[in-house]
């Protein structure tokens, strides 16, 4: 067992507190973040296991997020147990079968599950915000857009004009900011790696949701662009133009919607390019490094459309076709 996913020191008390003395702890899963996700096994029965290490974890914002979500009818984990101080949380286990490996195994459902993950985000949206939720607006895309420069362009040696990046971003996502949609209640981290299948439950409650503690109050196009831009497994561009479709037309949205579908798309893949290369030098998780040329393809597509031009102009005077990672070969990396 790799030393990063030995259980917690205090979880077999924590489990012992509350009716698992003697479980079994399993490891499941790490993350981007210091979360780490065991299974716990008491006979047949199990459950799941959540470290959120203090103080570089806080699970508070999981349990609210999570039981306002089981409020709105959709599948959020059940909070069996709870340390927060500790940083534990014990969740029901909604089993093994996730979209990305589904759709792995049987990709001629992708239609099928894709647009159960539009109609998901059709009947939250059609809620408002969840109450207390931080802002996702114009400042803080182009907040998270400085990720690109300090990290992305840092790590390969580009010296690129920040000023001029930001002023072309600002340009063309003030218009999505004031397009008066939203805000709604963004999970942020919603692909087919964050979504269970969970057996015996029917329509959008047959998605499990995971990984929604960041969720913020923001524009219903940027979850779309999340699950559909996905920077784990490719969607056929088929799939994506039907799936944006369907969603316009479930909530009404007019022809605008799709500017703000791909310019909040090419934020967050803009952002993203720079999250990674943030995990992989900083934190000494060298493995993101496989997905740029995704994000790259993903991007390029984005910055083809039309109301993404300064940006795209900024891209092309700035970062050469040589930077833009197909590969990064080796000693090309700073």
């Amino acid at each position: 067992m790799a030393a990063e996913m030995i259980p917690p020191p205090h979880a077999p008390a924590f489990l012992a507190a509350h009716g698992w003395e003697g479980a079994e702890i399993r490891p499941l899963a790490g993350d981007a973040s210091f979360r780490r996700y065991f299974r716990v096994h008491r006979g047949d029965e199990t459950a799941v296991l959540m470290d959120a290490p203090p103080p570089h974890e806080d699970p508070r914002p999981f349990v609210a997020v999570a039981e306002w979500l089981g409020g709105a009818g959709l599948s959020a984990p059940a909070i069996l147990a709870s340390d927060l101080e500790g940083g534990l949380l014990l969740l029901d286990d909604f089993g093994d079968a996730r979209l990305r490996e589904t759709l792995d195994a049987a990709p001629h459902r992708e239609a099928e599950l894709y647009a159960l993950a539009v109609d998901l985000l059709v009947h939250l949206h059609r809620r408002p915000a969840m109450p207390g939720l931080r802002p996702h607006g114009l400042e803080q895309w182009l907040e998270e857009l400085r990720l690109f420069p300090d990290w992305y362009c840092a790590a390969l040696g580009l010296d690129v004009d920040v000023d001029a990046y930001l002023g072309a971003w600002r340009e063309v996502l003030a218009p999505v900011a004031a397009d008066g949609l939203g805000p709604v209640t963004v999970l942020r981290d919603f692909h087919a790696e964050n979504i269970m299948l969970v057996a015996g439950r029917d329509g959008i409650a047959h998605f499990g949701l995971l990984d929604f503690q960041d969720a913020v109050a923001g524009h219903p196009a940027y979850d779309l662009a999340s699950v559909l831009e996905d920077a784990r497994r490719d969607v056929t561009p088929a799939i994506e133009a039907a799936m944006v479709a369907r969603y316009r037309e479930a909530s009404g949205q007019g022809p605008g919607f799709e500017t703000a579908y791909w310019t909040l798309a090419a934020q967050r893949n803009t952002r993203i390019l720079g999250v990674f290369t943030r995990l992989w030098k900083r934190d000494s998780k060298p493995g993101y490094k496989a997905f740029q040329p995704r994000m790259w393809g993903l991007l390029e597509r984005d910055l083809a459309h039309p109301a993404l031009g300064p940006v795209r102009a900024w891209f092309d005077a700035s970062v050469p076709a040589p930077a833009r990672a197909a590969a990064w070969p080796a000693g090309a990396i700073a």
